[in-house]
C-alpha cells in the first residue's frame, strides 16, 4: 500500500508543477448542476490568456458522471451531510454499526440493499462494504486539472488516505485516478487491518459526438487479522473493569484484554475491468428530436477470498479440522458478462433501450472432497460451480409535465440458473418544492455461492446446497417536501430466506425457510435551520413479521443532530459544531463469523439500547474542509461495557481528526 500511496503523491506532484506553467485562464461560461454532458469544446476554447489575471472556470463545469449517465458537479460545500459522509466508506453510514477497528466490518441495524442482480453474488459479504462495484465508479468531466485528498486519523498505529486526480487532456478525453488506503492497528489483540482500492478511469466521445466510451479498471485488496471476538474470559475482562482494585489501568488497555485467536486473517481480493460504450446510428439535432444508438458493456470480474490461520482455533471453537496447522481456505471466482443494447430516444416518447447479454462464471476450489455424515453415508462435494446463462432485458424513462414514468427488467432464458428482475414507479413533482414518488419491485436470484458451496480445512464448514431461489417483492412510496422533511415507507416480503445459523454443535450452518418475511419501513428525513441554529433528524421504525426471528433488526433506529454555523474571521472561514445523538433499540444482533466472513443469526445476545454521542467542530477555508470529532464521548466518563455485535466491544470514546483538500489547478 505504501508503494501505491507514494506513486499518487508523485503523480500529483508533478501535475501541479505542469499546471503551474499553464497560462491564465478565463471561463464565463455556466452549466446547470444536471446539463448535458455533451457541451464542450465552447468551455476550453474560452480559456485564454488575460495578462496576471486570471478567472477560473465556475463549479458547475467540473462534472461527474454516474453508470447511469447522470450529472452532478463536484461539491466544496460544508454541510451536515458532508460530516455524516466523512468516513472511511465515504458515505453515509446511518444504519450501520462499525465493529471496534477501522476498515473492519459492519453491524447492519438496516439490512443491506445488494441491488438488482441475476448471478448470485460472490461470498464474504461481511467484507463487501468498502467494495468498490461497477455502479459505485463516477467519471469526470473537467476544465481543468482537479485534485482531491481526504486524510483521517485511525486507530493506534496507521492512517486514511484516499488520493484522486482527474483532467481533461482534450474536451473529449478525461483520466481520473485514484487510491484509497487504510491502515489501523486497532486497540485489541489481532485486530489490524490493511485494505487498498485502486481506481482508473477514461471516457471518450469523438468530435462529431457520435461515439462514446467509459472505462474502468479497479484492483483491491481488503485485509483484516481476525481475533474472533472477546473471549469468555475476555468478555469477562471487558464488563469488570474497573470494578476490581488494581485491574482498571490493565484493562482500559485494550491490547490486555483476551479474544479468541491470536493467529488468524482473511483476505478479499478482487480486479474488474469494465468497459461501456456505445455509437449513435440517429443523432439527435435541431431539426430532429429523435436519436438512435446501439452499445456494447463488458465486465470482467475476477475476486478471490482466503482465510488462513496457523493453528487450529483453540477450545474446539470452530470444530475439528483435517489439518492441525496452516489451516487455509481459498476460493475463486471468474465473471465475464457481455451486454448488447438498442437505445431510441424521443422528446415526447422518452427513452426505451432493449439488451440481450451473456455470462459466463466459474466459481470454486481446486479439490474435491468427500464426507461420512453422521448415518454413515458418503457425501460428495464437488469443487465447482460453472457454467453460461444468457438475458435479455430493459429499460424506460420518461418525463412529461413534472411527471416521471421508469421501469426495468432482466431475466435470465436460458442457462444453468433461474433468475429475473422488475421494477417500476411513476413519481411528480410539484413547483420543485414538493415530490412524490412510487415504485414496485420484484426479483428472483440464488443465494450468495456461500450458500450454495463451501469448502474449508475445518470440517464442519464443508456444503453443497441447492437452495430455491430467493424471492422478493417491494412496494415503497417516497414524499418529499423541500426544506421540511422527506418521508420513505416501504413494505418488503422475502420468500426463502436463506441465512446462515450456530446449530447445536456450535458449527455454522446455511439453512432455507419457506415461510414468507414481511418487513415494514418507514424513515424520516427532516434539517431544520432557524438564525445560525441547525437540527437534523433521521428516524427509521422497522417491524418484522414471519421468520420466527430469523431476521433480526432494532425496531428503532435514530440520528439527531444540534449544531451551530457561522462565518467567521470576516467571513475567511465556515464553520458548524454541535453534537450528534445515535440510538437504537435493544435487539439480537447477528453474530459475525470470520471463516466465511459472513453474519450468522443468533437469538440470545442482545446489543443496544444505549446512547451514543460524538461532539464535533468542522470548518471550511477555501475548498478545504477540515473535521475534528470526539467520537462516543459518554464512554469517556463511565465504564464501556457495550458491544457492536455479540462478542464484539464498540469503539471507546476517541478524538478523531481529519481533512478533505480540494485543489482546482
Amino acid at each position: 500500500m505504501r508503494k501505491n500511496i507514494i506513486f499518487i503523491v508523485v503523480l500529483l506532484s508533478v501535475t501541479a508543477l505542469w499546471a503551474q506553467d499553464r497560462k491564465p485562464s478565463n471561463n464565463n461560461q455556466k452549466t446547470s448542476g444536471r446539463s448535458n454532458t455533451g457541451d464542450s469544446e465552447g468551455s476550453y476554447k474560452s480559456l485564454r490568456d488575460r495578462g496576471d489575471k486570471r478567472e477560473k472556470p465556475p463549479i458547475t463545469e467540473y462534472r461527474i458522471i454516474s453508470i447511469e449517465n447522470d450529472t452532478t458537479y463536484v461539491d466544496t460545500s460544508l454541510t451536515i451531510q458532508k460530516d455524516y459522509n466523512f468516513n472511511y466508506l465515504r458515505r453515509d453510514d446511518f444504519g450501520l454499526l462499525p465493529i471496534h477497528n477501522v476498515g473492519q466490518t459492519y453491524t447492519s441495524l438496516e439490512k443491506r440493499d445488494e441491488g438488482d442482480h441475476l448471478l448470485p453474488l460472490f461470498g464474504a459479504r461481511a467484507r463487501h462494504f468498502n467494495y468498490i462495484e461497477a455502479r459505485d465508479i463516477r467519471y469526470y468531466h473537467v476544465p481543468t486539472p482537479f485534485t482531491e485528498l481526504y486524510f483521517k486519523t485511525t486507530f493506534e498505529q496507521g492512517q486514511q488516505l484516499d488520493a484522486f486526480f482527474t483532467v481533461n487532456t482534450s474536451p473529449r478525453l478525461n483520466l481520473s485516478i485514484a487510491y484509497k488506503g487504510v491502515r489501523s492497528l486497532g486497540k485489541y489483540q489481532q485486530a489490524l487491518t490493511s485494505t487498498g482500492n485502486f481506481r482508473a478511469t477514461a471516457s471518450y466521445k469523438t468530435k462529431n459526438e457520435r461515439y462514446s466510451v467509459h472505462t474502468h479498471f479497479v484492483s483491491q485488496d481488503l485485509s483484516n487479522e481476525e481475533n474472533g471476538g472477546l473471549s469468555e474470559r475476555g468478555v469477562n475482562q471487558y464488563l469488570a473493569q474497573g470494578e476490581f482494585v488494581g485491574e482498571e489501568d490493565e484493562f482500559t488497555d485494550r491490547g490486555a484484554i483476551s479474544v479468541n485467536f491470536t493467529d488468524a486473517e482473511n483476505i478479499l481480493l478482487g480486479k474488474r475491468f469494465y468497459i461501456n460504450h456505445r455509437y449513435a446510428l440517429i443523432k439527435k439535432t435541431d431539426s430532429t428530436d429523435s436519436s438512435m444508438s446501439i452499445g456494447h458493456i463488458l465486465d470482467l470480474t475476477d475476486k478471490r477470498f482466503r482465510f488462513t490461520q496457523a493453528a487450529i482455533a483453540p477450545d474446539g471453537l470452530l470444530g475439528e479440522s483435517y489439518v492441525s496447522e496452516s489451516l487455509a481456505d481459498d476460493v475463486a471466482l471468474e465473471d465475464f458478462s457481455n451486454r448488447l443494447f438498442v437505445e431510441f430516444t424521443n422528446n415526447w416518447l422518452g427513452n426505451l433501450r432493449l439488451s440481450g447479454g451473456t455470462s459466463n462464471y466459474n466459481y470454486g476450489y481446486n479439490s474435491l472432497l468427500s464426507q461420512v455424515d453422521e448415518s454413515g453415508s458418503q457425501i460428495n462435494i464437488t469443487n465447482r460451480l460453472k457454467g453460461e446463462v444468457y438475458s435479455i432485458g430493459g429499460n424506460y424513462t420518461n418525463e412529461y409535465n413534472g411527471f416521471q414514468l421508469f421501469a426495468d427488467g432482466r431475466a435470465i432464458v436460458s442457462g444453468d440458473l433461474t433468475g429475473n428482475y422488475f421494477n417500476a414507479g411513476a413519481g411528480y413533482v410539484l413547483d420543485e418544492k414538493y415530490e412524490i414518488k412510487g415504485e414496485i419491485g420484484a426479483n428472483s436470484v440464488a443465494p450468495n455461492y456461500n450458500f450454495l458451496l463451501y469448502q474449508s480445512d475445518y470440517i464442519n464448514y464443508n456444503w453443497q446446497n441447492n437452495f430455491d431461489n430467493i424471492n422478493t417483492k417491494t412496494a415503497q412510496l417516497t414524499v418529499k417536501a423541500k426544506d421540511i422533511a422527506e418521508v420513505q415507507a416501504g413494505f418488503t416480503t422475502i420468500s426463502n430466506h436463506t441465512y446462515f445459523v450456530k446449530n447445536a454443535n456450535q458449527a455454522i450452518t446455511p439453512m432455507q425457510v419457506s415461510e414468507d418475511i414481511e418487513v415494514l419501513k418507514v424513515k424520516l428525513q427532516q434539517g431544520l435551520k432557524y438564525w445560525r441554529l441547525g437540527l437534523d433528524n433521521t428516524v427509521l421504525y422497522q417491524n418484522v413479521g414471519g421468520g420466527n426471528q430469523i431476521y433480526n433488526v432494532p425496531r428503532i433506529t435514530t440520528r439527531n443532530s444540534l449544531y451551530y454555523h457561522d462565518h467567521w474571521f470576516k467571513k475567511a472561514m465556515y464553520m458548524q459544531t454541535g453534537v450528534t445523538l445515535k440510538y437504537f433499540t435493544s435487539y439480537t444482533a447477528d453474530g459475525y463469523d470470520p471463516v466465511l466472513s459472513e453474519f450468522y443469526t443468533q437469538n440470545t445476545q442482545e446489543i443496544g439500547g444505549f446512547p451514543q454521542f460524538d461532539i464535533f467542530f468542522n470548518a471550511k477555508v477555501r475548498q478545504t474542509r477540515i473535521y475534528f470529532k470526539f467520537e462516543n464521548i459518554g464512554e469517556a466518563f463511565r465504564q464501556n461495557n457495550e458491544f457492536s455485535a455479540p462478542g464484539y466491544a464498540t469503539r471507546d470514546a476517541v478524538l478523531r481528526f481529519g481533512l478533505v483538500w480540494n485543489f482546482f489547478m
